[in-house]
């Protein structure tokens, strides 16, 4: 179960004050009924924009020779976007009413994991792709699951990465690894449930860390 108690970011000055963003078409298209149900000026429908945090792993020992890309993960459609997932039963998905992320899910794991592998230290760089690093190894992320599960009563963040570590001068496999975390949702609205998820992304965010730093 997830430990960890960072609260997820929505983009405001303070944690968990909300930005009210206007529905694009293809958001309100996405999220219909539950972003119209909530009103803004004039009838138009707003949402609570949210992203996670990085946190911050255990020191170890440093990599300093070493530089690592993290690349944009993969997922399947459900979760390549900014909706929200919750899960009710294993073949249904739904979307949290009134919220999205950030920016695409993938795009903000991306853009936390690396801000994660920068704050342990191990590295000698650390960067996504365009930023000119000459790249010793890349860290491969599919986003399996990102999800609050709702079971028997029960609602918890569930989260499932598949990472791998390759290396860029050969092309081979170093190694990979699923990481899962599970955080229980305490209290109910959109930022409960988005806390949970936070809770649970850096949990898994840490292992990975780590993981990555014992692997190359």
């Amino acid at each position: 179960m997830g430990r960890r108690t960072i609260a997820a970011k929505r983009r405001s000055a303070s944690v968990l004050k909300p930005v009210r963003l206007l529905c694009s078409v293809a958001v309100l298209a996405l999220l219909t009924p539950g972003c119209a149900a909530l009103g803004g000026l004039g009838g138009t429908p707003q949402l609570d924009t949210y992203e996670l945090t990085a946190p911050t792993p255990d020191s170890g020992r440093r990599r300093g020779g070493v530089q690592v890309l993290i690349a944009e993960p993969s997922a399947l459609k459900a979760l390549d976007g900014q909706n929200i997932v919750i899960k009710t039963s294993p073949g249904s998905i739904q979307y949290l009413k009134g919220a999205q992320w950030a920016d695409r899910l993938p795009k903000v794991v991306q853009a936390r994991l690396a801000e994660s592998f920068q704050l342990s230290g191990r590295f000698g760089g650390v960067g996504m792709p365009g930023e000119g690093l000459a790249i010793d190894y890349q860290v491969i992320v599919d986003v399996r699951a990102f999800e609050v599960q709702v079971v028997g009563g029960q609602e918890q963040a569930y989260v499932s990465l598949y990472v791998r570590v390759l290396n860029d001068r050969n092309g081979t496999v170093r190694a990979s690894r699923t990481f899962e975390a599970t955080s229980m949702v305490s209290g109910t609205g959109n930022d409960s449930y988005v806390n949970a998820l936070d809770r649970a992304f850096g949990e898994a965010a840490v292992a990975i860390v780590d993981w990555a730093a014992q692997t190359i």
